[in-house]
């Protein structure tokens, strides 16, 4: 009996895997409006009551997603280990793992711009999203601590103001790819053209956080 219930359990934790997953694609793609639940559930392999069961109507599905987006970026930067890296290493590595981050899922930039277009209002709903952001801001101010205290870093630098500065460099190259490449033909879709963008990126960032 209990090995059914396991069984049952990590069912029901793939099919919301599943779901989160294909919202994700399908918010990103096609926006709020355009999005269709048919769609999503086509995608995941489940049935439309399935989903209105785990996460209710399309808003709450909406919500999920966006908060799923927000988990998945904290998740990958806690694999960075940065606290075990040098001041300047772990900054390097976050600047480096944001880029990298926007450009393989190019699904959370198109996320941030719909909510941006609704102006937040889901985003306040999310009960707990002030928490998930946390752990990187206190990450950031025990590092930005380390590097003063090392004489590398100045003094004076909020953690939040520092990661806006860091996603701001990273997202336009990703973001604004297709106008790139027709306003001032650059080649955005070839590696080494991004890998520039990265080291000139983690260089101005740590070059302003120098005394």
């Amino acid at each position: 009996m209990k090995a059914k219930a396991n069984t049952g359990r990590r069912d029901a934790e793939l099919s919301r895997r599943m779901i989160l997953d294909a919202a994700l694609v399908e918010f990103s793609e096609k926006g709020f409006s355009g999005a269709r639940i048919d769609t999503i559930a086509a995608a995941a392999g489940v049935s439309k009551p399935m989903i209105y069961s785990y996460y209710g109507d399309k808003d709450d599905l909406y919500a999920a997603a966006l908060r799923e987006a927000y988990i998945q970026i904290r998740a990958g930067e806690q694999e960075l280990d940065l606290q075990h890296k040098s001041p300047e290493e772990a900054i390097r590595a976050l600047v480096s793992f944001t880029l990298n981050h926007f450009k393989s899922k190019p699904w959370f930039i198109s996320m941030l711009n719909t909510e941006n277009l609704h102006q937040g209002t889901t985003i306040k709903k999310i009960h707990d999203v002030g928490e998930i952001q946390s752990r990187l801001v206190q990450e950031l101010e025990v590092i930005l601590k380390r590097g003063q205290s090392d004489g590398i870093f100045r003094q004076g630098i909020d953690p939040v103001d520092l990661y806006i500065t860091i996603a701001s460099l990273c997202y336009f190259p990703i973001s604004n790819a297709h106008t790139l490449r027709v306003v001032f033909n650059k080649p955005v879709d070839e590696d080494d053209w991004l890998e520039q963008r990265r080291q000139d990126a983690e260089d101005m960032v740590i070059r302003f956080l120098q005394p």
